[in-house]
């Protein structure tokens, strides 16, 4: 998002240019968001998946650069690590069939980086930390050599003044000292993004950070990290650790906002106070401004691109977070962070459709929701969530006092899913489709199997015969065995 980043160092004087530019492209967005008819038009979906570069025996490759090389799909561009890639697909129409286009052009693009991969000896994995992860396949050398990396590592790295400290606590502990952002690169997400009238987006955001608690723990597929059995979605803890940028804490003990963060309570107007949170509360990494007069362009009547502004939101990681984009005439989307990669294809679109319908439908309830859930319990589901999956207790809005009360995630998921049918079918989706998508979170569900469950599980059978490092080599080799053949984890063998 925003500029391409060209230089590493920068001086006093770049970020002072560069915190006057936010402040001008924040009362551009606000004049531009009371245009009449500005972002108007209908609902359009689209994704983003990152995957691992994986050798035959299901170890990191580190060589995207030369994978991208054999292929030409504009889709597929270089991430963090150097074994590390990603797809973003062309955006739809949410009516209709969407879920269908989606899966269709999933497999097209996974199908060519497959193909491209095969040319350098590499495979694909899609899952959410890569289990054979070693310590050696991280660090300073893993990072892809671009530019825009190295000075976001050297920047979070001044801004602490040390080293990153991760620790994160599950079945098995982890206690890490690091000194670059490469951790973050053991993390691959599907990013899913919803385009939403200005008039509408409180309302909705406030709405999808309702809804990604219970759809996450259905969905998680990350429960492991360097041979540790951790949260089901480990990314969660591992992601806001990675990427911290605010040292110890400073005098009266105050510790600044984390960069990656639930949000700090529900949005109340709209989009320009969430961007203009962004801009308050995280200093610039990296303070690159455009040519552009964002204030003059609008002004004269024009469509401004703020390119400042969309670089700073690229390094403020909210799980659910406010975009701005000047194509197709200008609007704005949500993009919905917290779904891991994998396990299959129809996996991952079945989890969006969770999500997208369950946004959709509690945002017309919203108003009387919230008022039942104060934001803090938001925040602690999706926490749960993130540990717990499936075994999560969540706090849920209840129509009489007291509320909210906790409800075990087994149950709740399978009352939400009528709503998100409703919400789906009410935004112009048919039927059938939203149907057959629902159908295989509701067998999810009764089977009691999420990604993470069928790692642990078929990793606790595997390492009673054979050392823990070879039972997770083995265990990946049945994952990607079973994820190529595409059909749904519920149906999966444990065995």
């Amino acid at each position: 998002m925003g500029l391409a980043i060209q230089q590493e160092e920068f001086r006093p004087e770049d970020y002072e240019r560069f915190s006057r530019r936010l402040t001008e492209n924040l009362e551009a967005l606000r004049v531009l968001l009371a245009r009449p008819g500005f972002g108007e038009g209908p609902s359009t979906v689209g994704a983003e998946l990152e995957l691992f570069l994986v050798d035959a025996a299901g170890f990191p490759l580190p060589i995207n650069r030369q994978v991208l090389a054999q292929t030409m799909d504009p889709r597929v561009t270089l991430e963090l690590d150097r074994f590390n890639l990603e797809v973003n697909l062309r955006p739809g129409p949410l009516a209709g069939r969407p879920f269908t286009a989606l899966r269709e052009e999933f497999e097209d693009t996974l199908r060519e980086v497959r193909r491209a991969a095969a040319t350098q000896g590499a495979r694909v994995a899609v899952i959410g930390i890569l289990p054979t992860l070693r310590e050696a396949d991280l660090g300073r050398g893993a990072m892809t050599g671009q530019a825009r990396y190295r000075a976001l590592s050297a920047a979070i790295r001044r801004r602490r003044a040390g080293p990153i400290h991760v620790s994160i606590h599950g079945e098995d502990a982890l206690a890490l000292t690091w000194d670059d952002v490469t951790l973050e690169g053991a993390n691959t997400s599907l990013q899913y993004h919803l385009r939403v009238a200005p008039p509408d987006f409180a309302r909705m955001y406030n709405a999808a950070q309702l809804a990604t608690a219970p759809v996450l723990a259905v969905s998680g597929n990350s429960p492991l990290f360097l041979g540790r059995r951790l949260w089901d979605e480990t990314r969660v803890a591992l992601f806001r650790q990675s990427v911290d940028d605010r040292g110890e804490p400073g005098e009266g003990g105050f510790h600044p906002h984390a960069r990656v963060s639930f949000g700090h309570g529900w949005a109340r107007e709209g989009a320009h106070e969430l961007f203009a949170e962004a801009v308050a509360l995280h200093p610039p990494l990296l303070p690159v401004c455009g040519r552009e007069s964002p204030l003059e362009r609008v002004k004269a009547g024009g469509l401004p691109g703020l390119d400042e502004l969309r670089l700073h939101q690229s390094t403020v990681w909210t799980w659910n977070r406010a975009i701005y984009d000047p194509k197709c005439d200008g609007h704005l989307r949500i993009e919905l962070r917290a779904l891991p990669a994998g396990p299959t294809v129809v996996d991952m679109v079945a989890n969006g459709a969770f999500l997208y319908g369950l946004t959709l439908a509690l945002a017309e309830r919203v108003d009387a929701l919230l008022p039942a859930m104060p934001f803090v319990h938001a925040y602690g589901n999706f926490i749960r969530a993130s540990r717990t999956g499936l075994d999560a207790e969540l706090l849920w809005p209840s129509d009489t006092a007291p509320s909210p009360r906790p409800v075990p995630a087994l149950e709740l998921v399978p009352r939400l899913l009528p709503l998100a049918r409703e919400g789906l079918v009410k935004a112009g989706v048919e039927a059938d489709e939203a149907d057959a998508m629902l159908a295989i979170i509701e067998r999810r569900v009764a089977l009691g199997r999420t990604g993470a469950r069928w790692q642990r599980r078929v990793l606790a059978r595997l390492a009673e015969r054979m050392p823990r490092e070879d039972a997770l080599a083995a265990m990946l080799e049945r994952y990607l065995l079973h994820a190529d053949a595409g059909e749904p984890l519920h149906t999966w063998p444990v065995e």
